[in-house]
């Protein structure tokens, strides 16, 4: 497995995790009746609360998933036998972690099917709107189908990563 492909499965599992931590939170709260569906205040803290909580453990899941990374490729590099030096297990990850055309274009193609489908998500939150649903209603379909997005297009790239991709 790639180290694109390997990151990419660790975005998916973050995403996951924070969303499912979100919908359990927000779906608690609201079944307990601390809060009201319409209470927008509410929903607009614990949402950027939970974007604040999402970058800050992308980043640092990403960093430690690097240097574990390193790490698995170093003790490798040492455990088949070759007298290996620092630089040349260092060239080695610098290798793996390397990023070509071809991951940026699979990069592109799967972030527009993400777009598209936080774009769809979007226009549902104002259908909802027009059928006399709550804005907090609105900002729910919103904040939860831009995660959807997001995890499509991670899910989508590692498709592509899998069965490729055509040009054109």
């Amino acid at each position: 497995m790639s180290y694109q492909e390997k990151k990419t499965i660790v975005s998916i599992l973050t995403g996951l995790l924070i969303l499912t931590t979100y919908c359990f939170y927000a779906y608690g709260k609201y079944q307990s009746g601390v809060v009201a569906m319409d209470d927008l205040m509410f929903w607009a803290r614990t949402m950027l609360l939970f974007i604040a909580i999402s970058i800050v453990a992308t980043i640092v899941i990403q960093i430690v998933f690097n240097i574990l990374l390193s790490i698995m490729i170093a003790i490798q590099e040492k455990a088949s036998g070759c007298e290996s030096d620092d630089k040349e297990i260092e060239k080695t990850i610098e290798t793996e972690m390397v990023t070509d055309e071809m991951d940026r274009l699979i990069e592109l193609k799967s972030m527009r099917i993400g777009f598209f489908f936080a774009g769809i998500g979007f226009v549902i939150a104002l259908i909802a709107v027009v059928l006399d649903y709550s804005a907090a209603v609105m900002i729910q379909i919103i904040f939860i189908s831009f995660h959807i997005g997001s995890l499509l297009e991670a899910i989508t790239q590692l498709y592509f990563y899998r069965k490729g991709i055509k040009h054109g």
